[in-house]
């Protein structure tokens, strides 16, 4: 897409924290950030997600980050977002198998048992903020953490690497769900990229 935001090098790079990096350097200690593709149409993901609600996550909310770590975390924790959904078509809402799969058992007892805790997570996040699975690579353990407002994962410790993060902000719900966020977030894992979370998981071991 053609629409770009001006971000602080400096603030943009805490931000990324390694997740993403910004497309191009413009002038002196400015980075510009471009606003990501998706890989799928707007409507793909219905009934889960509206497409009137990711053609207005997408174009309006995402398109207006730039860098302080608001609107850089903003940036970073969307271009994640948008990779963690996958029309059911292609697959959206597969378990995850392999290696995730068997790391996921292990750390939470079941892959029930880990929807179950991030549901919870994300029902009880008092205000906006942000749901995560993360993976701490030092400790190659898994964890469920919660930011607040658009803070990146990155802002709870350095070693933790997002694998799967849901948006727990309103605008990310309330024209299809209203103020009901509990049925958002137990719809949303019929549309999850399970594939994605298990290909990061897999290249931080490697």
């Amino acid at each position: 897409m053609a629409l770009r935001t001006l971000a602080s090098k400096n603030a943009l790079s805490f931000a990324l924290g390694g997740a993403a990096r910004p497309s191009a350097a413009s002038a002196r200690g400015v980075t510009t950030v471009a606003l990501p593709d998706l890989s799928y149409d707007f409507g793909a993901l219905e009934p889960a997600i509206s497409g009137e609600i990711m053609r207005l996550h997408h174009q309006k909310h995402h398109a207006t980050y730039g860098a302080i770590k608001f609107n850089g975390g903003g940036h970073v924790n969307h271009s994640i977002f948008w990779k963690n959904l996958k029309p059911i078509s292609e697959g959206g809402g597969e378990p995850p198998h392999g290696k995730l799969g068997w790391a996921i058992d292990e750390d939470f007892g079941s892959f029930e048992a880990l929807v179950k805790r991030m549901n919870a997570e994300g029902a009880a996040l008092q205000g906006s903020g942000w749901v995560w699975l993360a993976l701490d690579k030092e400790a190659k353990k898994l964890s469920v953490e919660t930011t607040a407002n658009q803070d990146p994962l990155v802002t709870k410790g350095a070693s933790l690497v997002p694998l799967l993060g849901i948006d727990v902000w309103e605008h990310a719900y309330y024209l299809q769900y209203k103020n009901v966020r509990p049925d958002y977030l137990n719809n949303i894992w019929k549309v999850m990229n399970w594939k994605y979370a298990g290909e990061v998981y897999e290249n931080v071991l490697a």
